[in-house]
């Protein structure tokens, strides 16, 4: 029976002729120091998601934490990186070949400085504005054209580095909103799943304009 398990287990992660598939990726940094600090809003969103959708995050696969289930009919595949931030495109290209997924099918949720905090922005590609995560892909990958959701999370005040800012946690009041914040990118994300770019564009990117 276990080796029934394993063999069907092996065939559910490997890549389906004719199965829509998509891949969404939320970046971070591994380790408990980084677990809860604005730079890992990405993982956050990846957790959230793998709740809502029933999915185990279990498999170590090509340098990322990765877990796969359904909905709605297509396959997604949830992915948190864990060769640190600005490595990221190592495991997110390296997947992405292996399980032949369309750029338009990858989505990456990540943080945002330029954005003001619970703001989210989803967008079909472009450059990285200077998130070394993204970079990486785009670098790894050949291509900016894979679309994106940026979740903002403001810039420090003061003098202080953006660099040490998004390692900090979040905070007291940022707490307060963060759950609100990270179910309205689930429900982006579902959204993406369900009824493509466009329209989660048109639905989510105009909440924050109103």
């Amino acid at each position: 029976m276990a080796v029934f398990d394993f063999l069907r287990k092996k065939k559910m992660d490997e890549p389906v002729e004719g199965q829509r598939t998509i891949m969404i990726v939320g970046l971070g940094n591994p380790g408990r120091e980084y677990r809860d600090t604005r730079h890992n809003i990405g993982f956050l969103v990846v957790d959230r998601l793998a709740e809502k959708f029933e999915i185990k995050l279990t498999r170590v696969q090509n340098k990322a934490i990765t877990g796969s289930g359904y909905r709605e009919g297509a396959r997604v595949i949830l992915v948190k990186p864990q060769t640190f931030m600005n490595l990221s495109g190592q495991a997110v290209a390296s997947l992405v070949r292996f399980y032949k997924i369309p750029n338009e099918n990858l989505i990456v949720a990540h943080d945002d400085v330029d954005l003001p905090f619970g703001t989210i922005r989803m967008r079909p590609g472009g450059g990285s504005a200077g998130q070394k995560g993204i970079a990486s892909i785009i670098n790894l990958m050949g291509t900016q054209d894979f679309p994106r959701l940026r979740m903002g999370i403001g810039r420090p005040s003061g003098r202080m580095d953006a660099a040490a800012y998004v390692l900090q946690s979040f905070s007291k009041g940022d707490q307060e909103m963060l759950n609100a914040f990270l179910d309205r990118a689930v429900d982006a994300m579902d959204c993406f799943i369900q009824s493509g770019l466009e329209t989660a564009m048109n639905r989510f990117n105009q909440v924050e304009q109103q």
